[in-house]
C-alpha cells in the first residue's frame, strides 16, 4: 500500500483531525469505523502510530502501524530504485568545417569514448562568416564523422542546418 509521496506529508496520531476513521491495522485486520480518539487510544496500546492512508475516502482511512520502520523502509526501496537507473547523459562533440585529418580522428576517439560509456553524443558544426554559403561541405563532414564511428553507434537524429548551426545525434548501439 503506497502511503504519501515525497511531496505530500502524511498525518500521523495527533495531526489526524477527523471525528471518525475506518481503522486498519498493519497486518490488514479491519477494526471497523470509530472515533479519532478510540483510534489513537488502540494504537497507543499497542505501541505503534495511527496513519492516515486514505484522508479522501468517506470516512477516512487510518492505519495503525509503526511508522518510523515504515518510513525507513519506503526510504530503503527509494534508494534501490534510483541505485537501478540508468542516467543518460547528451555529451558534445564539435567540429569546425576546416577540421584537419588528425583533429577529426582525435574528435571521433573521443566521441567512440562517450559512446562506450552509454552516453549520447551531438555532434555540431557552427558556421562562421562565409561558410554559410556552403552548408553542403558541412553535411560531408558529418556523414564522415557518422561513418568512422558507425560500429559504435546509430544515427539517431540525421545532420540538419539550424540557424548557423549543423547538428547530428549519435545513440550508443545497444548492448546484449
Amino acid at each position: 500500500m503506497n502511503i504519501g509521496t515525497k511531496n505530500q506529508e502524511v498525518l500521523i496520531n495527533e495531526e489526524i483531525k477527523a471525528k471518525e476513521l475506518r481503522v486498519v491495522t498493519d497486518d490488514g485486520e479491519q477494526l471497523g469505523i470509530m472515533s479519532s480518539k478510540d483510534a489513537l487510544q488502540t494504537a497507543a496500546q499497542k505501541d505503534l502510530d495511527l496513519v492516515l492512508i486514505a484522508p479522501q475516502a468517506q470516512p477516512p482511512v487510518a492505519k495503525i502501524m509503526d511508522y518510523g520502520k515504515y518510513r525507513f523502509e519506503q526510504q530503503k526501496r527509494e534508494k534501490e530504485a534510483k541505485k537501478n537507473q540508468k542516467v543518460i547523459e547528451v555529451k558534445e562533440t564539435r567540429l569546425s568545417l576546416k577540421i584537419d585529418t588528425h583533429d577529426f580522428e582525435t574528435k571521433v576517439n573521443q566521441t567512440v569514448k562517450f559512446l562506450k560509456a552509454g552516453h549520447k553524443v551531438k555532434v555540431s558544426i557552427r558556421f562562421r562568416g562565409r561558410e554559410m554559403a556552403h552548408p553542403e561541405n558541412g553535411l560531408v563532414t558529418m556523414e564522415k564523422f557518422a561513418e568512422a564511428c558507425a560500429e559504435y553507434c546509430t544515427v539517431e537524429k540525421a545532420a540538419k542546418l539550424e540557424g548557423r548551426q549543423m547538428l547530428m545525434f549519435l545513440a550508443p548501439l545497444k548492448t546484449k
